[in-house]
């Protein structure tokens, strides 16, 4: 097997964040790595065993992509947790509480 060459790996990031913690972590990968390789290489899941990332919605830069895309130089994974409320129902509460108060 040949040694991987400098042009053969790629730099990204993965991002995941809680109320109270964030993890980012860069990392050097193999061109050709995807999404779901990324975030197992990464440890996010030993950060956070609580949280199964299979699981949760993924993004690039804010972007939603499927944990099968393949991932580019300087691209940066975000693991997003699911929502609490609607943000169309937290603003319709709040607007109701404002003209109640």
């Amino acid at each position: 097997m040949a040694p991987v060459s400098k042009k053969e790996i790629i730099t990204i990031e993965v991002a995941f964040a809680l109320p109270q913690q964030q993890f980012l972590r860069r990392l050097q990968v193999p061109a050709g790595t995807s999404i779901h390789q990324a975030i197992k290489l990464s440890g996010v899941e030993d950060f956070y065993p609580e949280k199964d990332s299979s699981t949760l919605k993924t993004g690039i830069y804010g972007k939603i992509t499927s944990p099968e895309t393949i991932l580019h130089q300087n691209d940066r994974i975000e693991i997003y947790r699911p929502l609490i409320i609607d943000p169309k129902e937290k603003r319709r509460l709040k607007s109701d509480r404002l003209t109640k108060g």
